[in-house]
């Protein structure tokens, strides 16, 4: 579990990130943290591994203080993947860039190759496996960071900004990557700007702006909800705003996924013929 209780953080440029911000993530959840930039959302995550320590309040993972743990420590258990892979990618190959962190926390040779094996397949880089990853397109890129991670298999997986650079496809594989691990019991959080990929993902949304929480509870309750993405400095998902318009034909206005929205309209189709 994530605990973060009344915590504040001030960057030594004298920006005050946080404010009071208190939120409780059960272990098993998959919550999605939304808004602007300068919102917040990467300042807090990154409090949730210990790269970054509250000036005031507290932050615990499975009931022990951040501040008693290394951020080795805490990223056994918790796994961050920056918005910016270039930050984390320095080994000379795709292969080795994610056998390092399993060498370095002490896994069998047998399990090294057995997991980058898995991270190479599941995330569809094993052509690349010899390859430089700084050779590699944006989004490639951001795929090897998140195999790097997934390799350990963190019991808590922060995804910053994760489709950045991905195509329709790669998104779509995401999504199914994503929801595989929550079902496995992963903690899943993820920050990013893509309210589309989000109304898919039907997460808890939490709604951040000026470094504090807005709005916290269901994707359909949140993104439906304007004055709440407004606060946020985002849009209604594309399939929300087309069910606003379609409201004089009784169809709901609180729609935000494809699946949804396809059977709406057909029993609607149905009821006419």
């Amino acid at each position: 579990m994530i605990n973060v209780e009344n915590v504040s953080y001030t960057y030594p440029s004298g920006i005050n990130a946080l404010k009071e911000v208190s939120v409780e993530i059960e272990d098993g959840a998959f919550v999605a943290i939304m808004g602007e930039n300068g919102a917040g959302k990467t300042t807090l995550v990154k409090h949730f591994n210990g790269l970054l320590k509250p000036n005031e309040g507290n932050v615990t993972i499975d009931g022990i203080n951040t501040r008693e743990l290394s951020i080795a420590e805490l990223s056994k258990k918790v796994g961050l993947v920056f918005q910016n892979a270039d930050h984390q990618l320095f080994c000379e190959t795709v292969e080795e860039e994610i056998s390092f962190g399993l060498k370095n926390f002490g896994f069998s040779d047998k399990t090294v190759k057995k997991r980058v094996e898995w991270a190479l397949e599941i995330l569809d880089l094993a052509q690349y496996r010899k390859t430089s990853p700084l050779m590699l397109s944006g989004g490639e890129r951001k795929r090897v960071a998140l195999a790097s991670i997934m390799a350990w298999k963190p019991k808590i997986v922060v995804l910053d900004e994760p489709t950045l650079g991905q195509d329709q496809n790669q998104k779509e594989r995401l999504l199914q990557f994503i929801k595989q691990l929550n079902t496995q019991g992963n903690t899943v959080v993820l920050v990013t700007h893509d309210i589309e990929f989000v109304a898919e993902c039907n997460p808890r949304v939490i709604l951040m702006a000026k470094g504090e929480i807005v709005a916290d509870g269901p994707a359909k309750k949140n993104l439906t909800n304007r004055r709440f993405v407004k606060k946020a400095s985002l849009i209604l998902p594309q399939i929300t705003q087309i069910f606003n318009e379609l409201a004089d034909l009784g169809l709901p206005k609180d729609v935000i996924g494809t699946y949804e929205a396809k059977q709406l309209i057909n029993n609607l189709i149905k009821g006419e013929q």
